[in-house]
């Protein structure tokens, strides 16, 4: 029989930018802070033996060493009994390790899971291929391992930046949209930071003397740079670094659970997964796949699109979320509240868990009922989930 799955507590780093705040700090650290930060959210410090599996995202896992889910649980502080798996679903990678948890509470294998995902990017190694089998004459070429393994498209041999050119030609979309798009992404990351809502996902981490806890991206906004910066990926583009998502490091974790074991521990119930759904067309499509699996999701749970009270569409490239919402004619006012990943960055490992974590937020503060969240990864595919706020529930502090 199915059963009730039920987001008990979810908790973020900051994100932090390219070789900035948080670089210091490996993917698999930066999951055990939130990890641990969640699992204290959820009321279950000193019962940690109460998670039966963990589901992490982590695409860049080169030099991380192995098993880097298993190195992330236990730097928060679950012991050795629980089983873990990392999950590399590209950039729907926290998401999909969040689908995993679901089905599997939902089956009945599991009654407590965490899950969710990191990404360092700033600590991404670079490669040297040949060596191993000798190089004999002539210089060597290093690769690039963030770009080949996070955002490279193999299909086309190409960025996946291209994509976006791609999509922003086929649907029309200008370059002073793109920059519009990315101005009004900082603008209501900044608002939701300035109301002291983002700051309700962020779990703070000491770094050295420091203590981070804030997103790094919409402080170091230019809006005068901003419409000089050149194409990024073609000469007569326009998608560019500012109406990209920049480069980030940072990590997200959810716990979740079964209703009976919230009730019978006592555990906060802050929403309810009302369904999933995955989607994929060809690989330089990504970009619009995301327009393809949110109504899968949304019918999956029930529901009509006019349902869903606020919307968290990953901006990998801001014509990612004007192509979306254009095609499946969303109100703009309902997507990306508090800002996207234009403005709050992009590590890849750890996006779709954030767009869970903040939609809870997003909800919680707005008074929603029914929101979804949908991200788009290479290989042509998208990950959407639906969820229901539960209108008594508030997020725990630390």
């Amino acid at each position: 029989m199915e059963r009730d799955v039920c987001i008990c507590a979810t908790a973020r780093t900051s994100f932090g930018a390219f070789n900035g705040k948080l670089s210091s700090l490996s993917a698999v650290q930066l999951g055990g802070e939130a990890i641990k930060a969640a699992i204290a959210r959820a009321g279950l410090q000193g019962q940690e033996h109460a998670v039966d599996e963990v589901f992490f995202g982590n695409v860049l896992s080169s030099n991380l060493g192995q098993a880097p889910a298993t190195q992330a649980a236990l730097n928060g502080g679950l012991p050795n009994s629980v089983p873990c798996t990392t999950v590399n679903k590209v950039c729907s990678s926290g998401m999909k390790a969040v689908m995993l948890a679901d089905l599997s509470i939902r089956t009945g294998l599991n009654e407590i899971v965490v899950a969710g995902g990191m990404e360092s990017m700033s600590n991404a190694p670079y490669y040297a291929p040949k060596v191993r089998s000798g190089l004999r004459i002539g210089d060597a070429q290093l690769v690039d391992g963030m770009i080949k393994d996070g955002l490279w498209d193999p299909y086309l041999n190409v960025h996946m930046g291209q994509c976006g050119e791609l999509c922003a030609s086929r649907y029309g979309i200008s370059r002073e949209q793109q920059d519009d798009h990315a101005i009004e992404s900082h603008a209501r990351a900044r608002m939701a930071m300035a109301q002291g809502w983002t700051a309700r996902e962020i779990t703070p981490i000491r770094v050295g003397d420091a203590v981070v806890d804030s997103d790094e991206g919409p402080a170091k906004f230019n809006l005068e740079k901003l419409r000089r910066l050149r194409p990024a990926f073609q000469n007569e583009g326009t998608v560019t670094a500012g109406n990209a998502s920049p480069l980030t490091d940072g990590a997200a974790a959810l716990v979740l659970c079964s209703r009976q074991a919230a009730q019978e521990r006592g555990l906060p119930i802050q929403a309810v997964i009302r369904s999933q759904a995955d989607a994929n067309q060809a690989p330089e499509w990504f970009t619009t796949t995301p327009a393809l699996a949110a109504p899968k999701a949304v019918a999956r749970a029930g529901l009509e699109m006019g349902d869903i009270d606020v919307w968290e569409i990953n901006e990998a490239f801001s014509v990612v979320d004007l192509a979306c919402s254009q095609l499946t004619q969303l109100d703009r006012s309902k997507v990306n509240m508090h800002g996207g990943s234009v403005a709050l960055g992009h590590p890849i490992g750890a996006s779709g868990a954030r767009l869970l974590v903040t939609l809870i937020n997003v909800l919680q503060v707005h008074r929603g009922k029914y929101g979804c969240a949908s991200i788009c990864n290479g290989g042509g595919g998208a990950s959407s989930m639906v969820i229901e706020i539960c209108g008594t529930s508030q997020p725990a502090r630390l």
